[in-house]
């Protein structure tokens, strides 16, 4: 159907088939009654609560997901170190924590969230291709289960900063194996040009170094190919790459224990497409790293709350030009970074379901910011909404929260945790104030204009 006669009559189910009915539970709502609910809270009401834009998790279906995932690996020594940068906050890393998850973290700041949430240190590694000095000693002093080493030069600053501190250290050689894989260009992370990890023909010279620094030890290798992957084969010929140099190393006195396969897996983001094959990795991996006698290290952060995870957003306006229409929201690349950086696809759906007699057309989604690439869907078939309607951007749980930002000065959104119909704020919505709460305005020894007292009773430097 053409959308340029506006707002037609024409049914939207002979347009449109409902995009949950193939499979909902891959993306944790339901729809009942005419009504979008995320583990029996509705959306809409929700919304009406507390305000759009929303982050709503349901902590079951995260549960569910880590279960999944370490239920593949039966039998086989697994330390799952969930990818903390998919999403950091401390109701979901406890959780995750208490049943028994390890951490990969990339940052000092990523390390002390997962500390506080009860992740034991020994199962947390640190990656990261450009850790600083000050993040080497947080990392020695927690003593973590291993550092991943990006290069000969953070090895030989790791080693100085082990001997500053008095202190030892497991780490494991990141490699990387020139993996061509499938993904967002962005995402490729193994490719022989990407920034990430050092070259198989560097091994043997790395290695060489950490024989002769005897505060380091050689625990493992690990690589990371790509993020949202949606095959196991690309995983599979990067585990034959890293477990092919290890008898070598260990013929050379190192102690290798483990491989680490990094994340990756990807999630469905459409009804027809397939979930990751868990299986197939698993069948691939059981006798590889059996027969290497290695532990084998995994780090999930998608797979496990990507479609955890909804984004509530109020329509604020809708106009039609040049034979678009264009329905303008108040969720932005602010709250949802991942369609304008990547052109992402994420489902929106209503959160109270259209009569059928509301039209159904090609719609572009538009986010609020001053920005031209500012778009959550380009050329969507949607039921038109109405002004003041709530819609839900689905697989909204990896990558949303933890990308947001306060570009024109913006508050970030509000967080919630639901779980068997009860709903509870995680984070409240931040405020205009809280942005600028701790900027300060100098009080310079020579009168300039504009310079005068902090704005909102704002802190100034070396005000009495």
């Amino acid at each position: 159907m053409s959308d340029s006669g506006g707002a037609s009559g024409r049914s939207p189910r002979a347009d449109a088939a409902d995009p949950l009915s193939p499979d909902p539970t891959r993306f944790s709502v339901r729809r009942s009654g005419g009504r979008l609910t995320l583990d029996g809270v509705d959306l809409a009401e929700l919304a009406s609560d507390l305000g759009t834009p929303t982050y709503v998790y349901a902590i079951r279906q995260v549960c569910a997901r880590y279960r999944a995932f370490r239920g593949a690996f039966t039998g086989v020594p697994l330390t799952v170190a969930y990818a903390v940068k998919a999403n950091g906050h401390q109701a979901i890393l406890s959780a995750l924590a208490a049943m028994g998850a390890g951490a990969d973290v990339v940052s000092g700041g990523e390390l002390t969230r997962a500390l506080a949430a009860g992740v034991p240190p020994s199962r947390i590694v640190f990656s990261g291709v450009g850790k600083t000095d000050a993040e080497l000693d947080l990392a020695l002093g927690s003593e973590v289960g291993a550092i991943h080493l990006e290069s000969a030069g953070e090895l030989a600053r790791l080693d100085a900063r082990a001997a500053a501190l008095g202190r030892t250290a497991r780490v494991g050689l990141r490699v990387n194996p020139d993996i061509v894989v499938d993904t967002h260009a962005s995402l490729k992370t193994g490719e022989r040009t990407s920034k990430f990890g050092i070259a198989f023909a560097e091994i043997g010279e790395v290695s060489r170094s950490l024989a002769m620094r005897p505060r380091l030890t050689l625990a493992g290798l690990s690589c990371h190919i790509g993020s949202q992957l949606k095959t196991a084969d690309r995983h599979i010929a990067a585990a034959d790459r890293l477990l092919e140099s290890i008898p070598s190393l260990r013929a050379a006195g190192h102690p290798v224990d483990y491989v680490d396969l990094g994340g990756g897996m990807g999630i469905p983001y459409q009804p027809t497409e397939p979930d990751f094959d868990l299986g197939t990795l698993a069948a691939a991996l059981a006798p590889r790293v059996r027969g290497a006698a290695v532990e084998l290290v995994l780090e999930p952060g998608r797979f496990i709350v990507g479609n955890a995870g909804v984004l509530l957003t109020r329509v604020v306006d809708r106009k039609r030009r040049a034979g678009r229409w264009f329905v303008v929201v108040d969720a932005g690349y602010t709250d949802l970074a991942r369609p304008a950086l990547y052109g992402a696809h994420h489902m929106i759906v209503p959160c109270r379901w259209p009569s059928p007699t509301d039209p159904c057309l090609t719609l572009d989604v538009a986010g609020p910011i001053c920005d031209s690439s500012d778009f959550l869907a380009r050329g969507r078939r949607l039921h038109l909404p109405a002004v003041g309607d709530v819609l839900a951007i689905l697989s909204a749980g990896a990558y949303g929260m933890s990308m947001a930002s306060t570009f024109c000065a913006r508050p970030l959104p509000c967080e919630v945790m639901v779980r068997d119909g009860e709903a509870r704020v995680i984070r409240p919505r931040q405020t205009v104030d809280d942005l600028h709460r701790t900027e300060a305005v100098p009080n310079w020894s020579t009168s300039e204009p504009g310079r005068g007292n902090p704005p909102h009773g704002a802190p100034a430097e070396n005000q009495k």
